[in-house]
């Protein structure tokens, strides 16, 4: 009887520790930049954080930086689709041609600077419109970079025939069509390489945002980094996400996903905006002021002008996917300006 009440005891403790285990979470997390990034260090960490404290525990992150746990910034949302890992911080634009809709956000001139202006307008711009394009995936965040400016190194790039003759770093296909039209030629690359390949002469510089300056260290290899006047939209865009593997999230207790959701969506895109804003300040103080360089208004008209192909150029391309019609679409985005 001893022996049998024994047993009893040791199958209760068991199935209390594996309901305690399954009651737990850990979310491994993706992403292609360093540690030391500042979506990891101001926006990521903090986030694992916050869930770790309100869930008492439950809920612990393992972030792997640099693209640790294999494959290219490129398979970064087929990760999180697949399990590899359960959170990824990725751009949709690098997985060409997967995300079509959001694309529209990335054309010339389409967004306003500014990392909570802009985001507030993608986050928007997403749950009307771009749902369908995530369908397999839970998405906690949308937002963007808010906003791209030219960092040369051989030369200031002021004026539209500026950009003639260098080559340019390109994070995705639309930037690359920009630069084009502008008169630069565009070489893809991912962030880790940018700063080598300027460098060493391999390209020029790159039409890219202040925030990664001081990740990427480009402030050491260009000399001129071009400003637009306050206000003003943005020549390029990069749309950024935080996507969860569904079954993962389908999977987690309700009051864990209550903690999840509350702290995601639209707390999640202030936070990155915030984030990205005071990292746009904090890299333009890395830089004299001799080297910021201002675009007049006549010569911002004129690169404008240069690049309303693009747009047209991504709504015929949009419309032969057969989704929705691109033209609507591209109408909508400029409409994010109007508000």
């Amino acid at each position: 009887m001893k022996l049998s009440r024994l047993a009893a005891i040791c199958a209760m403790a068991a199935a209390a520790s594996t309901a305690m285990a399954a009651d737990n979470v850990t979310l491994k997390i993706a992403h292609f930049l360093p540690a030391a990034s500042n979506a990891q260090a101001n926006v990521i960490e903090p986030w694992c954080a916050k869930l770790k404290t309100e869930s008492e525990g439950r809920i612990n992150c393992q972030i792997y930086p640099s693209m640790q746990l294999g494959g290219t910034p490129a398979q970064l949302a087929d990760m999180a689709r697949n399990g590899v890992a359960d959170i990824v911080w990725t751009a949709p634009a690098y997985s060409a041609g997967k995300f079509p809709t959001l694309e529209v956000l990335e054309l010339p001139f389409m967004l306003p600077y500014g990392g909570e202006k802009g985001n507030e307008l993608i986050w928007k711009f997403y749950q009307e419109h771009g749902q369908d394009d995530f369908k397999d995936y839970k998405v906690l965040a949308m937002f963007g970079d808010g906003g791209m400016d030219v960092h040369s190194r051989p030369r200031p790039v002021r004026t539209l025939e500026d950009f003639k003759g260098l080559k340019l770093r390109a994070s995705s296909r639309t930037v690359a069509r920009t630069l084009e039209a502008l008169g630069a030629t565009p070489v893809s690359m991912p962030p880790a390489q940018m700063t080598e390949a300027i460098s060493k002469g391999v390209v020029d510089g790159a039409l890219g945002a202040w925030e990664v300056v001081p990740s990427t260290k480009l402030e050491e290899v260009t000399r001129y980094h071009s400003a637009i006047a306050e206000g003003e939209p943005a020549i390029g865009y990069t749309v950024l996400s935080m996507l969860m593997n569904k079954r993962k999230y389908d999977q987690m207790p309700a009051d864990l996903k209550e903690i999840l959701d509350r702290n995601s969506g639209d707390a999640l895109v202030r936070d990155f905006g915030v984030a990205w804003d005071e990292a746009t300040r904090k890299a333009k103080e890395m830089v004299t002021a001799e080297q910021i360089i201002a675009i007049e208004p006549a010569d911002y008209e004129a690169m404008r002008k240069a690049t309303d192909a693009v747009g047209q150029e991504w709504v015929a391309d949009y419309n032969k996917r057969g989704k929705k019609d691109g033209a609507e679409l591209f109408e909508a985005a400029r409409g994010l300006l109007a508000q």
